[in-house]
């Protein structure tokens, strides 16, 4: 009975010889030599270009992104200008609304920048200046004639007295009398933070007290609002 069509016949591969093993195995070593040898260089590189940089100064990496887009820009500018653009325009026809906006207020903070002041120093530094600027132009005439009516106590010292060399102008009493009155006008237009609330409940023996539980109410009040809840119902078990 003939085999049928069907039925597949295995042929076994032949076997490697030991010089064909020995020669694939030396193969995968080579390979792994030359990926070690690439890995060894491809750190030594990072190193070396990390130790660069800790070398250069901290804003290197600010300094060179602002020297890169002012190369561009000027190539940017340079081109607008051969094809007989205006530059500006160009410019702002890759700015979209929102940023158009964001510079206008920055600009806007900068013409009318109040930094505010963070101590007494820089509150009277602010003080003086406003003062200046409501000074009137000085009288050289008129500071001549002190300076030889009043000689070396002109400009004052340790053991001079000035005290009634000084006679103060109507004019000038006037004048700080409405600046006082100007400033008592603008501190009222002021209102004082309040410390506590009145209509709040107190739960506090002192401000330190307040404090403590204002911290706690903020780290913990929502994992404890059911508990009070339950406590103020009569509820809690």
């Amino acid at each position: 009975m003939e085999p049928s069509s069907s039925t597949s016949v295995s042929v076994a591969a032949p076997n490697k010889t030991a010089a064909e093993k020995h020669a694939e195995r030396m193969e995968r070593l080579r390979k792994l030599h030359m990926q070690r040898n690439e890995a060894r260089n491809s750190n030594h590189q990072e190193v070396v270009a990390e130790d660069e940089r800790k070398k250069l100064p901290t804003n290197w990496e600010a300094r060179k992104r602002q020297a890169d887009w002012l190369i561009e820009d000027s190539k940017a500018k340079a081109d607008a200008e051969a094809k007989g653009l205006d530059y500006n325009r160009v410019k702002l026809m890759k700015v979209s609304a929102a940023e158009a906006d964001r510079f206008d207020k920055l600009k806007a903070k900068k013409k009318n920048a109040d930094p505010g002041f963070s101590d007494y120093e820089a509150q009277t530094a602010r003080q003086y200046n406003r003062l200046i600027k409501t000074m009137e132009p000085r009288d050289l005439v008129r500071y001549e004639e002190q300076k030889q009516k009043y000689g070396d106590a002109f400009y004052g010292g340790p053991n001079v007295v000035l005290q009634g060399l000084h006679k103060d102008s109507p004019n000038a009493v006037d004048k700080m009398v409405k600046d006082l009155e100007q400033q008592i006008d603008k501190r009222k237009k002021f209102s004082r933070r309040r410390t506590h609330n009145d209509d709040a409940d107190i739960d506090y023996i002192n401000e330190k007290n307040a404090r403590f539980n204002k911290k706690l109410e903020r780290f913990y009040g929502e994992h404890t609002a059911e508990i009070k809840q339950n406590l103020e119902r009569g509820t809690a078990i």
